[in-house]
């Protein structure tokens, strides 16, 4: 980023929520919202002539839904990162945005300090999903993998180690939480993320996150 503020872009087909997002976020010293769109053509209008590093994106919206703006927004402007922030706690609409390349999925039911939490994650290359999105998706994952048991060993190129690190990279467990679970220091989990990432070619975490769920390695 090229200031210490972290931009957010809102994106609901709700005023009172817009509004009351943007009273939110501008409590906060570390972000600044940079601009509201009602629908995926407004995101992506804004995009075009606003620096922007996170949009919070409702699903349900009107021209252009949630999954397909995240999807466009990722080819356009692969360095923002999207926070999904809806009702849905679907697993189809969670795996849904997530392979569209969001970052995060939070209820509109979260509180403050989770938004908080959840915007300077994704902004960082992290991922950040509420507690009961996370229970979702495992349990998505959980099907998966006894569907695919045998895709992992014949289709990654990732070492047996690596696995282990992309499991609990996917998680959502830190570098220090990796080190302490598989008996390693956290500079071997760095150096296990980088290759990681270069091997499987994504660039940061909601693209690990990605191909966890489509190898089911979790």
């Amino acid at each position: 980023m090229t200031t210490d503020r972290i931009r957010v872009l809102i994106a609901d087909d709700h005023k009172i929520i817009r509004v009351g997002l943007q009273g939110i976020l501008q409590k906060t010293s570390d972000i600044e919202v940079v601009g509201e769109a009602e629908d995926g053509l407004e995101v992506l209008e804004i995009l075009r002539k606003t620096v922007t590093d996170v949009v919070l994106m409702d699903i349900d919206m009107g021209r252009t839904g949630g999954i397909e703006t995240t999807r466009k927004v990722k080819e356009a402007f692969p360095d923002v990162q999207v926070l999904a922030l809806t009702i849905h706690e679907e697993q189809d609409h969670i795996i849904q945005m997530l392979e569209a390349g969001a970052s995060g999925y939070l209820l509109k039911n979260t509180g403050t300090e989770e938004l908080l939490a959840a915007i300077r994650a994704v902004v960082k290359g992290d991922s950040y999903y509420s507690k009961s999105v996370s229970a979702s998706l495992l349990q998505a994952l959980t099907k998966l993998k006894s569907k695919s048991s045998q895709r992992i060993d014949k289709d990654t190129p990732l070492s047996a180690r690596e696995i282990e690190v992309l499991r609990l990279i996917a998680q959502e467990c830190s570098n220090g939480e990796i080190a302490e679970r598989l008996f390693i220091s956290i500079r071997t989990v760095d150096t296990h993320r980088r290759n990681i990432l270069e091997k499987l070619q994504v660039k940061n975490t909601a693209g690990l996150v990605k191909y966890a769920i489509e190898k089911a390695i979790i």
